[in-house]
């Protein structure tokens, strides 16, 4: 995918109306300023989604009351099968930036992308994909909506 192209394909999977009712309920619900500044490696944990990265949690979910969550991701090398399998991510929102590194990702009905530092995507609600491989310094900022989601293995 070049820099300007996108992915017109429509997700397989639409968000859910009890998704998005989620969504309003939390949006409506308190949210706080937040400020925070990270510096070298400590505060990268082996507490998310993957056990093989590691996550610097941003401090987003919990000043906006579980709208949004954001972090920076360190992929372990080298990229595991685990890593391979076709999952889902039952969001509303994801975004991904590349801070250091390459990943490269394959999302249903898509050729295999490699995206780099510097590159941005999003990726459509409950959209089935795989982390085919990535680059042994990996890192990238990932913002989600809702914070809280159900990720859904395939294979």
């Amino acid at each position: 995918m070049g820099a300007n192209e996108k992915m017109r394909d429509k997700p397989a999977f639409a968000a859910d109306a009890k998704l998005v009712e989620k969504i309003a309920r939390l949006a409506s619900g308190a949210q706080t300023p937040s400020c925070n500044h990270y510096e070298g490696d400590a505060d990268f944990k082996n507490n998310g989604l993957r056990p093989y990265a590691r996550y610097r949690d941003l401090g987003i979910a919990e000043a906006s009351g579980g709208l949004v969550h954001a972090h920076v991701i360190r992929m372990l090398p080298p990229c595991p099968d685990e890593a391979r399998k076709v999952h889902l991510h039952a969001t509303v929102f994801q975004m991904i930036y590349v801070l250091k590194g390459w990943i490269k990702v394959q999302f249903e009905g898509h050729e295999p992308q490699v995206m780099r530092a510097g590159t941005c995507w999003t990726q459509p609600p409950s959209i089935k994909h795989a982390v085919l491989d990535y680059g042994d310094d990996f890192e990238a900022l990932e913002v989600l909506l809702p914070a809280d989601f159900e990720t859904v293995t395939l294979s």
